[in-house]
This record gives C-alpha cells, structure tokens and sequence, in this order.
C-alpha cells in the first residue's frame, strides 16, 4: 500500500498547486456579528438563559453537532498525517488542510457565543468530552482513508449548508456556506486522489470504496446525545438516508465511473456487485422513511 502513496505522489502535487490556485482565504472573525455580544456573569454581566437563544432546537441540534464534529480537528490531523505521511507533496496538503479545517470551529463556536444561541457551559462541557474522546477511525489502510474522506467531506459540506438554510438566520447561512465552500474544495482533492488509484490499484480501490461506503458512519457519531440529534435534523430534512444516497454516495461514485469501468479483476467486480447490492438497500431504506414521513402529513 505503500506503493500506491508512492505513486500517488505526482497526483498529490497537482492537486495541491490546483488547490492553492482557487481557495480563498477568509478571515472567521469576519462572519461574527460582535455587536451583539455582552459579558457573562463573571465579568459583571448575565449568564446563558434559555430565552436568550433566537434559534429554534432543530437549529441548536444541527450547529452543535456540525461544531462539536470540527472540534475534534487535532484527532482527524492524527489520522490522516499518520495514513499520508509529513514529508513531500502529502505532508504539505496534511498542514494545509489542518489550517483550513481549523478556522471552521472558531467561527462557528465565536457566532454561537455571541448570539447566545446555545448555553456556552454546556457547550463547553461537550468539547471537552469530545475533543478527549477524539476520534480513532481504526486501522484503516490508506486507500480507505481515501475512499473515507472523499464522501466524509461531500457529507459534511452538505450538513453544513443545509443547516445554515434551515437556521432561519442570514448570518448563520453565509458563515456554514463559506464553510462549505472549504468542504467542497477538500472533498474534490480526496475525490481527484482517489480517481487516481483507481487506476493505479483498481481492485484494491474498489475494495476499499465498497467498505467505506458499507461501513460508514459520520466523525461526530460517538459524541453525546448524537442519535436523538441525528433524528431531528433527519427529519428536518438536514441530512437523511435520502440525502446521503442521492447527495453524497451517488455524485462520487458517477464521478469515479464505479459502474461503467472494465478493469476489474474478479475481487473488483466482486466488491462492485456487493456495492451495488448496498445502495438498493440504502435506496429502499430511504424510500420506507419517506412513505411513513408522508403518511404523518
């Protein structure tokens, strides 16, 4: 597997200098509405009522969980820095990824202080627990590292932005938009490397993408209250099985031609038959909560 990092290399750079072409920086201080802001009972002012929140509990679970999954960035460095190395072209994107990813905690945590949108010891509280906890994605080899995070960043562009929409808040959205205008960028460079293996290693590869897909679950699934947050924004229609079969697996995989390559060998059309198999499943799934959604209308 080593081997397929080696090789990867070249592609790595293009995509790096391909990157740096197009980000934009921005500054999160920028997306905060300070005006708003007064001090907490220990600097002489009042601490978090629940009244002081504009934000209804479909928006304070979503915001939660979308800053509680970026606070957890020194882990997901951890991981990817140990799959991809610190040295030449993969050791650069690891730095540059890591201080883009960094700025999306500090604004969303600075605009929920602020505004008062969520009681900020509470908040606290739940960043320590997680952020301790960190996030371990098991001994996945590089190439599922990969197939990973190619649809773990599409995931997360999509949660953040539709969760700035349904925040009923102008600011909110424009801040979890500029988020995830970063999420889309880093997911096209995963995408772009794991295209590339694909050719170079194309059983190994969609071996690995059948298990990542089979398997996958969001960064953010081990924090508290997690499932009772993850129905509410399902059922908002933030992120749900329909989304993330249409949205999120569908795009990528039509992107990497899953179902129309002929260079499989038998453990490669092996894995794309059980990944076909899985999406009917997902698709099924999704369709079964749509009726019953429907049927409570």
């Amino acid at each position: 597997m080593l081997d397929v990092l080696h090789e990867l290399e070249p592609v790595v750079a293009e995509n790096l200098e391909r990157h740096l072409s197009i980000v934009k920086p921005w500054d999160p201080h920028a997306y905060v509405p300070w005006s708003r802001g007064r001090d907490f009972a220990l600097l002489g002012g009042e601490d978090w009522k629940p009244e002081d929140s504009p934000l209804d509990p479909v928006a304070k679970a979503a915001l939660t969980v979308n800053l509680l999954t970026e606070d957890n960035l020194p882990s997901y460095h951890r991981e990817i820095a140990t799959r991809f190395g610190r040295d030449g072209a993969w050791g650069t994107w690891v730095g540059q990824w890591t201080a883009e990813e960094g700025r999306h905690s500090i604004a969303l945590r600075d605009y929920l202080v602020v505004t008062r949108g969520v009681d900020p010891s509470k908040l606290e509280a739940l960043r320590m627990e997680h952020t301790i906890a960190g996030y371990d994605s098991g001994d996945k080899s590089p190439l599922e590292a990969l197939a990973y995070v190619s649809f773990q960043e599409l995931a997360t562009r999509v949660s953040h932005r539709n969760t700035g929409r349904a925040s009923g808040c102008p600011i909110a959205d424009q801040l979890l938009a500029r988020i995830a205008a970063d999420e889309n960028l880093h997911m096209v460079f995963y995408r772009n490397l794991m295209a590339a293996a694909l050719d170079i290693a194309p059983d190994a590869a969609m071996q690995a993408i059948r298990d990542e897909v089979v398997g996958f679950v969001m960064p953010g699934a081990g924090m508290t209250d997690f499932q009772e947050n993850a129905i509410l924004i399902a059922k908002a229609g933030i992120y749900d099985l329909r989304i993330h079969h249409d949205e999120v697996l569908q795009p990528i995989l039509r992107f990497w031609r899953i179902f129309d390559r002929d260079d499989f060998g038998a453990t490669g059309e092996q894995a794309r038959t059980e990944l076909a198999q899985f999406l009917d499943l997902v698709d099924e799934r999704a369709r079964y909560y749509e009726e019953k959604a429907a049927a409570r209308q």
